[in-house]
């Protein structure tokens, strides 16, 4: 199977469903193999890997926590055991929920940050011991933070800290040839959009309006933009915040 990333190894976390599940599938689809991450839904995960697997491609599924700094280095371990290197990393955990200023609680802002933020620097920081020349950092941000929408003071401040971290990281790893992008998706159909929701309401119809391609925005479209800033032909480029919106801004 010829892909631009045969013989490249990736860790995706957050990977069981969603955009990450896609991030992984299309990995694997250019000859990545691919550690599946998961926190809660094994199943979620082991069915992402077993379409990898029918489509001749390579993955393991593997649990673990990233705001645990234990579990998120045994995610990385697990890449390093499984297939003895590692290439890619794809920092996708993530976990929103919109609250007005009134109603924001600690509770709620140490989960949303202990994911989103600290779990990012976790895994990053156990990855980068075992990165070599030309491994791609891909971090999963959002467009929120360009377009700050209001009841989001918390989700949107994690994501603000991931588009900063990821301008820090590729000056502090660029020395070692180590590349680290941002992708900031706007409204994507998912399981959790779905669930939550968005898909179909007032808020979603409003976004559509402004956005100029004028549609909800696919895992797909996500997943696309990740093969890229994983292979070689993003080679040039580091440090970069992708808005991934269809447009809108």
């Amino acid at each position: 199977m010829a892909g631009k990333l045969n013989g490249k190894v990736a860790v995706v976390t957050g990977a069981s469903k969603g955009i990450g599940a896609a991030i992984a599938r299309h990995l694997a689809a250019e000859g990545a193999s691919v550690v599946v991450n998961y926190a809660s839904s094994k199943a979620g995960a082991d069915k992402v890997v077993a379409v990898i697997t029918s489509k001749g491609g390579k993955g393991v599924a593997v649990g673990g926590d990233v705001s645990k700094a234990a579990e998120a280095k045994g995610i990385i371990d697990a890449a390093i055991k499984n297939y003895g290197r590692l290439d890619i990393l794809v920092n996708n955990s993530g976990v929103y929920e919109f609250a007005p200023i009134e109603a924001v609680t600690e509770e709620s802002f140490h989960r949303q940050f202990n994911i989103n933020v600290l779990g990012l620097l976790l895994t990053t920081q156990a990855a980068v011991k075992h990165f070599g020349e030309g491994a791609s950092i891909i971090n999963i941000g959002s467009g929120v933070s360009r377009i700050t929408p209001p009841n989001s003071a918390v989700y949107t401040g994690t994501k603000g800290a991931v588009d900063a971290i990821t301008g820090v990281l590729a000056k502090e790893l660029g020395p070692k040839k180590i590349r680290v992008n941002t992708i900031n998706p706007g409204m994507v159909e998912t399981e959790g959009t779905v669930t939550g929701g968005f898909i179909g309401s007032d808020f979603e119809k409003e976004l559509v309006k402004q956005t100029p391609l004028g549609r909800t925005g696919r895992v797909g479209d996500i997943a696309t933009i990740a093969v890229f800033l994983a292979s070689d032909d993003s080679g040039w480029l580091t440090g970069e915040q992708f808005l991934a919106t269809g447009g809108l801004r």
